[in-house]
């Protein structure tokens, strides 16, 4: 799903350019180009150039290559997202309503950004399906299972049990990203808002 802007990237001389600082940048410049442009379509070397950092710091950090970029870059967009899924279901009580205020702030911040920066999770796992077994699927199978246990853990705290709990969450995923993908195509925000207000009924439901 979509995950904030970032603050501008440190430059080259400044504090955050120590090794620590330059691993970082990394990360976060993989995750943006994963995200507007897909796995297959992003290079190692645009990497380092968006970093900025040497070709020799992304591979003294990542031995693996780009791979192994591409996993660090999906669990920090995990961690992204995840951040801001459970602020969202928290400025909400009612859980029917939390759920279509997730919607609504996908939305926007897809519409935000001029329709460019969808899922880099649903990206790179569409794009990396001919190897069930590589660590990039791993990775987006282990970023979505996280994402349905924050919603899950919401729905358990408004007293569903906890089988419907788990199914409710793996359909409010599921439906969210579907929905942001055709949001996306369509340069529409109508998909997830009626994503949002539909999943919210089916949460009421349940929650009634």
């Amino acid at each position: 799903m979509k995950t904030p802007a970032p603050a501008d990237l440190p430059r080259p001389g400044t504090a955050a350019a120590s090794p620590a600082g330059t691993r970082e940048r990394i990360v976060v410049a993989a995750a943006r180009l994963i995200q507007r442009q897909g796995y297959v379509g992003t290079g190692i070397k645009q990497i380092a150039q968006e970093a900025p950092a040497t070709l020799g710091s992304v591979y003294h950090f990542f031995p693996g290559g780009k791979e192994a970029v591409a996993v660090a870059a999906l669990t920090h967009s995990g961690e992204e997202f995840a951040v801001l899924l459970r602020d969202a279901l928290a400025a909400e009580d009612d859980p029917a309503a939390a759920v279509d205020a997730c919607a609504r702030l996908l939305a926007e911040a897809l519409r935000a950004s001029g329709w460019v920066d969808g899922c880099p999770v649903t990206a790179a796992a569409l794009e990396t399906l001919g190897d069930a077994d590589s660590e990039i699927q791993r990775t987006c199978a282990a970023v979505l299972r996280g994402w349905q246990d924050i919603v899950a853990d919401k729905l358990l705290a408004a007293g569903l049990p906890a089988a419907d709990a788990r199914e409710l969450a793996v359909t409010v995923i599921n439906t969210l990203e579907g929905a942001e993908v055709t949001a996306q195509i369509n340069r529409d925000t109508e998909p997830l808002l009626v994503a949002g207000r539909h999943l919210a009924r089916l949460v009421a439901a349940y929650a009634g």
